[in-house]
């Protein structure tokens, strides 16, 4: 396996910190990828931490606006990291793993077909995602949920795959009866798997 690169991004109000042990899980699974778990560009207005995208006065049909609002600087980070990693320009070696918030701006940069990644993995996220999808071709997804998230239901990750499984991208789901907004065991797990097939490809 050639060098690769997995970039977490992390949910609002949380920092690059509270994903970053995943990379450090994963990496005797992974042994030749890099991670990166950065901090969102902005600072979270209602506590501390960060976010990718502002919170207040967001609603289900003003959010699609505020993420297409946040690629500028969401793209301007991946693009710093990679460059910091010896990556730049190499995105079919570059896999993004999103928790919620993190999922939504992954989920946008796959449908949004903005750059031919390895693959996507989002954890507890949503697609908000106005219009048709114009995904790369042969970037996949996995898309992990619980059913007893009380913050993003899990119907948003079903109803995020069936468009996506529309668009003609390969979609993987799985659904967690017990839990909630959170990351499982047996979640990274799964993801771990899902990487590692995604850059032997």
């Amino acid at each position: 396996m050639e060098k690769a690169l997995v970039i977490f991004l992390h949910g609002v109000g949380s920092n690059g910190e509270d994903l970053a042990p995943l990379g450090r899980h994963w990496s005797n699974i992974l042994p030749d990828v890099a991670f990166a778990s950065p901090d969102a560009p902005f600072a979270f207005e209602q506590g501390a931490g960060f976010q990718w995208f502002s919170l207040v006065g967001v609603t289900p049909e003003n959010r699609p606006a505020r993420v297409r609002a946040a690629r500028g600087a969401f793209d301007d980070a991946l693009m710093r990291i990679m460059a910091d990693h010896g990556m730049a320009n190499r995105w079919d070696k570059v896999v993004l793993a999103g928790f919620s918030q993190g999922a939504i701006m992954a989920l946008d940069t796959l449908a949004s077909g903005r750059w031919p990644l390895a693959g996507v993995v989002a954890f507890s996220g949503r697609l908000s995602y106005e219009g048709a999808l114009t995904p790369h071709p042969h970037t996949p997804a996995l898309l992990v949920h619980g059913h007893a998230d009380d913050v993003i239901p899990w119907t948003e990750t079903d109803s995020a795959a069936l468009r996506l499984k529309s668009a003609n991208v390969p979609t993987e789901t799985q659904f967690e009866p017990t839990t909630g907004h959170t990351i499982s065991g047996q979640g990274a797990r799964r993801a771990a798997t899902f990487i590692a097939q995604c850059l032997q490809d």
